[in-house]
């Protein structure tokens, strides 16, 4: 069985803790790790590979958190621009053996219960087996409005059913045979294609043929395919849902109380952390005075709440947001706001996630731009040049490797260089222990895409 891991998703529900170039799928929630973690962790010991979906930007950080877990995934399909959940699937069941049993799972979903979690996955390898179409029924637990639901006889999906209103949602808890729809999948790769093929043909032309189009090329033991821009366009945008499941008579659905969470917003989020006797979390850096069932995401400064009950607080070093619990649905719309102001704080973090290694903004201000560079044993920055700004470089630790011009020198802690505007360098790690240096930008604009890349090991533009 193959575990396909869906990446895909900006997580804006989760803001600001999930960024676009961070999203929470990626964000270490918990003890230490992420929810893909815990996702590649969960499955590696049921299946015997795992097919790894995701954007150019996520294949990075995915490849970082795997190496951190000392696994390594051998299959990747890179999308250029997401078109939902059914093209990304056919992409993959394309890429698979027709009579492979696939696992389709989210890599933004908790699920505490593992033990009933492979017994629920047991059922529907036997139903897969049978060329059925499986899904997995998630019991509720309350009456959720912001999920879609499954109706049930038994193992038989009787339909589906939208989003409800709370009336309707208690009314599905009630009848018992109603099931949140948890987005997960179990069938055969060729049998999804032939349903798929029957019920949206326009997405299996078009996923064919970007699938045989596609450019196949190899990162150490990674076997990774990439979906060409303007083939990927082409696909029309569906949700496995609307496309197949809704349609198909070969579904079958596994009732699973396998203590799962979507994690889609602070409130449920919430519900995952431990609170103290008045309800509020337990953080370390909270002081909470005659308050009561407050939300603190976990911080580096301290917070103090006077006489607050019912909030959402949620600190970062570049953005603050407060909420009323049960509201926090809403956030998305910050998010989009943001977007119409044209800022960046939707996308990026002050520590922001690179092929090579991160960086961290200490300090911006028109005119100039302060960061803290870490390049990772054995990378490399792209060959460039900026038109707006000049550079400084400071060696903090470890040995770099610094290409300006025609000239190449190695520059080692407490050394510098300048490169001037519109010069051609390039910065290297050819030791065994991170590069940290600071860079100081001085121009007219230090935006991040004032970059002209002329050669990239990541195959960036």
């Amino acid at each position: 069985m193959t575990n396909i891991i869906l990446c895909g998703g900006n997580g804006t529900r989760l803001w600001p803790i999930s960024r676009a170039l961070m999203p929470k799928q990626f964000v270490k929630l918990f003890d230490d790790k992420s929810l893909f973690q815990l996702t590649v962790q969960r499955n590696a010991a049921i299946c015997r590979q795992q097919f790894i979906i995701s954007n150019v930007e996520q294949f990075f950080l995915s490849c970082d958190q795997l190496e951190e877990l000392n696994m390594q995934t051998n299959k990747f399909l890179l999308e250029p621009i997401g078109r939902n959940t059914a093209p990304a699937i056919a992409l993959a069941c394309l890429a698979l053996p027709q009579n492979e049993i696939v696992l389709v799972s989210p890599s933004d979903h908790l699920i505490k219960n593992v033990t009933a979690y492979e017994e629920a996955l047991k059922k529907a390898k036997a139903l897969a087996l049978e060329d059925n179409l499986v899904t997995f029924g998630i019991k509720p637990e309350f009456a959720e409005t912001g999920f879609g639901y499954i109706e049930a006889e038994n193992e038989n999906v009787k339909a589906f059913h939208e989003k409800p209103d709370l009336g309707t949602a208690k009314s599905y808890v009630d009848a018992g045979n109603f099931y949140w729809n948890s987005g997960m999948f179990c069938f055969k790769a060729g049998i999804f294609l032939q349903e798929l093929k029957k019920y949206a043909p326009d997405i299996y032309k078009t996923a064919a043929d970007a699938f045989a189009h596609k450019i196949t090329t190899h990162n150490d033991d990674s076997h990774i395919i990439r979906i060409q821009h303007e083939k990927m366009l082409s696909i029309p945008q569906e949700s496995i849902d609307y496309a197949v499941m809704e349609k198909s008579d070969k579904v079958k659905v596994v009732a699973a109380d396998i203590g799962w969470s979507d994690l889609g917003s602070f409130d449920a989020l919430a519900q995952e952390f431990e609170s103290d006797k008045n309800g509020n979390t337990c953080n370390k850096n909270l002081i909470a005075i005659h308050s009561k069932n407050n939300f603190v995401y976990p911080s580096e400064r301290l917070i103090s709440l006077v006489d607050i009950n019912d909030l959402i607080v949620v600190d970062t070093p570049d953005a603050l947001l407060v909420s009323k619990k049960g509201n926090s649905q809403k956030i998305k719309s910050i998010v989009k706001e943001l977007k119409g102001r044209d800022s960046d704080l939707h996308n990026i973090h002050q520590t922001a996630h690179r092929p090579w290694g991160t960086y961290t903004i200490l300090e911006e201000s028109p005119g100039y731009k302060i960061k803290r560079i870490v390049v990772k044993p054995g990378k490399r920055l792209s060959l460039q040049k900026h038109f707006h700004r000049s550079e400084h470089w400071i060696v903090v630790s470890g040995t770099a490797t610094v290409t300006i011009g025609e000239d190449v020198t190695t520059l080692r802690a407490n050394e510098s260089t300048y490169i001037k505007m519109g010069e051609l360098h390039r910065l290297e790690n050819e030791g065994k222990i991170d590069v940290v240096l600071i860079e100081a930008q001085v121009g007219d604009y230090t935006g991040e895409d004032d970059i002209v890349r002329i050669a990239d090991d990541f195959e960036r533009v």
